[in-house]
């Protein structure tokens, strides 16, 4: 049986597994968004907010001193 989620719950679960797979290495983050946008079904909102939210994520880690 296939449970119906909303779509803020498939962003969420696209958003967990990018991240998910960038800690395990792979660093083609806009490559990554594409194949989450096949795997969850998401459309371009989706797609834009998963854009910004990484390009984002990339310049505050530039920022930051380690």
């Amino acid at each position: 049986m296939t449970t119906i989620m909303p779509k803020s719950e498939l962003a969420r679960r696209a958003l967990e597994w990018i991240d998910d797979q960038r800690l395990s290495g792979k660093d083609n983050t806009n490559a990554l968004v594409q194949e989450a946008l096949i795997r969850f079904n998401l459309g371009p909102k989706d797609e834009m907010f998963l854009n910004a939210f990484f390009k984002d994520t990339s310049k505050k880690q530039e920022k930051s001193p380690e």
